[in-house]
């Protein structure tokens, strides 16, 4: 629970991060007055068109592979939340928030699973600093192939990885890192590179091209399995789709594995 600061103090906050480049929204969300805000992930190659399900109703419609949808106000309290085919209400997979609050940010994940469509979901608090221009990055694995991934997020200038931690470390199937509950970790913006190594191995099995990280994003590193084939699928074999946090609708960026080219 966020402990809800002064009037006062909201306001001199608030003229600092317009003064910062910041927005009144990053304000409302960190001192718990933000409606609760939720939105959307299809990281199921080849899967369906769907509709986003929030407590039985559509909230947001016809979303294709790799889309990510705006965030949308939902109510505090517990949330049932699922996606379906296009133009039905028959989920295809189902979860619960059972306690939505102020100030938080909820992600919703359509999720290859090894048999059946699966479902991913983070509770993010957003305990972003008032004055902070920091970009916010979370990974999430939704790769049935792939279990408890390394992820490394290195500046492009210096790729290796031989003697430093993993940055998000243990990415296991269905689950984030930082934990759903947890806030995202906080990097300087710059230009990077992301590695994805199995478990405690400093051999790569994923590494992206260069790109660039700009100041207050905030992004949800996502990986996928190559093919859409549940039950063909090669251990290992996966994407990286970055999922950026917004008001904007736009794609998933899908990082090229520099390693094998695809």
């Amino acid at each position: 629970m966020k402990i809800i600061r002064t009037m006062a103090a909201i306001v001199g906050a608030a003229a600092l991060m317009t003064a910062c480049g910041g927005s009144s929204n990053d304000v409302g969300k960190e001192v718990g007055l933000q409606n609760p805000l939720i939105h959307f992930v299809h990281a199921i190659p080849s899967g369906p068109t769907v509709d986003f399900l929030v407590n039985g109703a559509a909230l947001q419609k016809s979303i294709s592979y790799k889309n990510v949808t705006n965030f949308a106000n939902i109510n505090t309290g517990q949330t049932l939340v699922a996606y379906a085919p296009a133009g039905t209400t028959t989920a295809l997979a189902s979860g619960t928030f059972p306690d939505v609050a102020k100030g938080h940010e909820y992600t919703v994940i359509a999720v290859p699973g090894a048999t059946a469509p699966d479902i991913g979901l983070i509770d993010d608090p957003f305990d972003k600093g008032l004055l902070s221009n920091s970009a916010r990055v979370r990974a999430f694995n939704a790769s049935a192939n792939a279990n408890n991934l390394d992820l490394y997020l290195v500046p492009a200038s210096n790729t290796n990885i031989t003697t430093i931690s993993p940055t998000m470390a243990g990415v296991s199937f269905r689950n984030a890192v930082p934990a759903s509950g947890l806030d995202s970790i906080y990097v300087s913006g710059g230009t990077y590179v992301l590695i994805a190594t199995t478990p405690g191995s400093k051999t790569p099995i994923f590494q992206s091209s260069a790109f660039d990280l700009a100041n207050n994003a905030d992004w949800l590193v996502t990986s996928v399995p190559i093919g859409g084939v549940l039950t063909q699928l090669l251990p290992n074999q996966i994407h990286l789709l970055v999922a950026q946090g917004g008001n904007t609708t736009q794609p998933a960026l899908e990082l090229t594995n520099t390693l094998n080219g695809q």
